[in-house]
């Protein structure tokens, strides 16, 4: 057996309206929140006033910094680390955010930065684009409270984070432009101190959104479990998530007042979260990145467009891996090919089922813009992919897809 290591939430609270006890929960931590709510539709329900209320109502001072529901930008972390800092910030003080991926992301980034000064941007600190500089003191206490079921970032250690440029003048040369990107802020030391998953709170999430992110959570289970770094946890928690999502996205999409569905759809986000932070992803998340900086597209949908192609890329080498994931559903498929091209099948099905586009021009991409979806697919992720990917397959396939 290969040597590993597995990272994990010190604490994960997970049930139907548990959380009324956030307070309590963040009185084990500290004495001043930070609460970071990215949620328009929570704000405007009463949501996030309830939670502030629970916190209050355990002895806690409570700030409140709602943030925009974007994708982080470098320049919406600069500006809460910021916030953070001007605060004075102590070990007793705890940031909790409240939201999707994006904000927890961004809450996150802005922990560990509020205690390590060395940088003067977010940028510093990057992979691939910065300076180089590490996360050497422990960030401030962090509490995630997700509010969709997707992308997993109450338990990985890094936070996503995406340049547009905004700032650069327009009429400046474009060749000197700094180019898009979306890296990552890294370090074992970001992976929330406690994670609390209140399958209620996504009771509000359109059905679009829905389908979005749990296509997310399912593509990052599938590419944890073949991926080229992939681990026994990880794997095992991937399988475990794989037949609670596949089986309850649909219901959740078509009906998502409904609360079984809704359970096992948080459940397998979390536990993609924990597997993507062990083992890796792969080629439909290298894409899925490119596409959101290049093109805009949600990171979910780039990422359930990409599955089915990843998948049949890879099928030669994880044929195996694939016909193991099919025999969570279908034990008596015993013949490995077979298998294997069943469960991709039943991957696009899926996909056809929560109406998800085929072609990459439905979701916006123009065909001239293909040669820098290449080039900006060569990140983190695309290392995990269980086999090489040349810049030229890479381009026969998205050429194929679009």
């Amino acid at each position: 057996m290969n040597a590993y290591t597995f990272l994990a939430p010190r604490q994960i609270v997970f049930g139907w309206g548990r959380r009324t006890e956030l307070g309590t929960l963040a009185a084990t931590l500290g004495r001043r929140v930070f609460l970071v709510s990215g949620s328009r539709t929570l704000e405007r329900t009463g949501v996030v006033e309830e939670l502030a209320t629970i916190i209050r109502q355990a002895g806690l001072d409570l700030l409140g910094f709602p943030v925009p529901s974007r994708e982080p930008e470098v320049r919406d972390v600069d500006e809460l680390v910021g916030t953070f800092r001007s605060l004075n910030p102590t070990p007793d003080d705890v940031v909790i955010a409240v939201g999707g991926g994006a904000t927890i992301d961004l809450a996150k980034a802005a922990a560990a930065l509020a205690t390590n000064r060395q940088g003067e941007s977010v940028e510093d600190f990057l992979e691939g684009v910065g300076r180089g500089l590490q996360i050497i003191s422990p960030p401030l206490s962090f509490i995630a409270v997700p509010t969709t079921a997707g992308t997993g970032a109450e338990a990985t250690k890094n936070s996503v984070i995406s340049s547009n440029s905004p700032a650069v003048d327009q009429k400046a040369d474009v060749a000197n432009r700094p180019a898009p990107y979306k890296k990552s802020l890294r370090s074992d030391s970001m992976v929330p101190r406690l994670v609390l998953i209140d399958p209620e709170l996504t009771i509000s999430v359109p059905s679009e959104t829905t389908a979005y992110t749990g296509m997310d959570a399912i593509t990052q289970l599938i590419e944890s479990f073949i991926s080229r770094r992939a681990a026994p946890i990880p794997q095992t928690l991937c399988q475990q998530g794989l037949k609670l999502a596949v089986p309850a996205l649909a219901t959740a999409v078509a009906d998502g007042s409904q609360r079984q569905p809704r359970e096992a759809m948080s459940h397998a986000a979390l536990l993609s979260g924990m597997a993507l932070a062990n083992s890796g992803l792969g080629l439909a998340h290298g894409v899925a990145a490119a596409l959101g900086v290049t093109c805009s597209v949600p990171h979910g949908l780039a990422c359930a467009v990409m599955l089915p192609s990843a998948l049949r890329i890879n099928r030669d080498v994880s044929r195996d891996q694939l016909a193991e994931l099919e025999q969570l559903f279908d034990p008596a498929c015993s013949d490995p090919a077979e298998a294997a091209d069943r469960f991709i099948h039943r991957i696009e099905s899926l996909c056809a089922t929560v109406k998800i586009p085929t072609r990459l021009r439905e979701i916006g991409v123009q065909k001239e813009q293909i040669p820098g979806l290449v080039k900006g697919s060569r990140g983190n992720s695309m290392s995990g992919n269980p086999r090489d990917v040349s810049d030229m397959e890479l381009s026969a396939l998205l050429e194929q897809l679009w």
